[in-house]
């Protein structure tokens, strides 16, 4: 399907469930990038989903959002159970002109939505000229560490920096060793899992997605991934006012109310301590691209630059999409 009849199709089944034009292209726009940038989890494969809790009455397609004013740098949203991605449009760039005006903004959402790729919000605030730092809670998925059943989210961390050039240091990872949307879409597609990301409701190691979701992901790193994801649910949740400790609901399969979501951002200007911060990122990474690498690499990426040259190669592209979601957009349409 052509790009831009797909995403006229999207914006026009956002806007039948009730989004006005702007934030059913916001929308659009977040699930698009996703698809062109590869991650798949968070692309069209959740149109549907949203579209039956919008249905429901889960999510307010015609939010009243506040912002109230904390001070000159923070601000706290909220967002009155709206789809994740404007909630998140309007906190990136809340967080953005607070920067600009202080050298710091910091903006905390709550009662929001699941709003897709955390790196994609970075990246507006790094095309700033802004070092930014996000964090989102989500379902459970996790298991704390010792624990067989899950509570925390995958819980993203995402860290943005501009770099002195036109490919961004974009850092967007779950903590858990692999995010729940790879598995969401293995288990719709009959694919399998990688080993030792999951253990099925027994505690047993699986590589079945469907028994990967019945039971708990794995976190990186051990304990240390467990204290990470317990970080960002007190970032996200504890300090926003947004749900935590295992209540936010699983958007696929928990209809008995709204996510309320917390979302963390802050953005700080790049001279804000130094004033030759091009100058030393660039060193920063010339330093590291330019070590002795092991056998069979070619080279050092930073984080970003693989999903850069993804998204540059796709733009080109039309995106495929699996008859299965085909299908869920068509009968969305109609």
């Amino acid at each position: 399907m052509k790009n831009k009849r797909l995403k006229k199709e999207i914006i026009n089944i956002f806007k039948k469930y009730g989004l006005n034009h702007n934030h059913a292209s916001i929308s659009t726009n977040a699930l698009i990038n996703a698809e062109l940038v590869g991650a798949y989890g968070h692309g069209l494969s959740r149109l549907k989903m949203y579209c039956d809790r919008i249905k429901k009455k889960l999510i307010n397609p015609k939010p009243n959002i506040k912002i109230k004013k904390i001070s000159q740098s923070i601000s706290h949203i909220d967002a009155d159970d709206s789809i994740g991605f404007v909630a998140a449009e309007i906190a990136i760039q809340q967080a953005i002109k607070n920067a600009k005006k202080t050298g710091i903004g910091m903006v905390a959402v709550k009662n929001s939505g699941h709003y897709g790729l955390s790196g994609y919000y970075a990246e507006q605030a790094v095309k700033k000229n802004l070092v930014t730092m996000i964090y989102t809670n989500g379902p459970p998925a996790v298991a704390p560490h010792g624990s067989l059943k899950s509570l925390f989210g995958t819980n993203p961390i995402c860290f943005g920096t501009p770099t002195s050039s036109k490919i961004p240091f974009i850092l967007d990872t779950s903590v858990s060793m692999i995010n729940r949307g790879k598995i969401r879409v293995a288990a719709k597609t009959g694919k399998k899992i990688p080993k030792g990301v999951a253990l099925d409701k027994n505690g047993l190691p699986t590589t079945d997605a469907r028994k990967a979701l019945a039971g708990v992901q794995l976190p990186i790193a051990g304990f240390r991934g467990s204290g990470l994801a317990w970080m960002v649910d007190i970032l996200s949740g504890v300090i926003t006012g947004g749900n935590h400790g295992g209540k936010v609901k699983d958007p696929f399969d928990d209809f008995t109310g709204p996510q309320n979501i917390g979302h963390l951002f802050i953005t700080i200007k790049t001279n804000l301590f130094v004033s030759d911060y091009n100058n030393r990122i660039k060193e920063n990474i010339k330093r590291i691209k330019n070590l002795p690498k092991i056998k069979g690499t070619k080279k050092i990426v930073y984080p970003g630059q693989n999903k850069f040259y993804r998204y540059k190669k796709n733009i080109k592209k039309e995106i495929k999409i699996p008859k299965n979601i085909k299908k869920e957009i068509n009968i969305l349409l109609n």
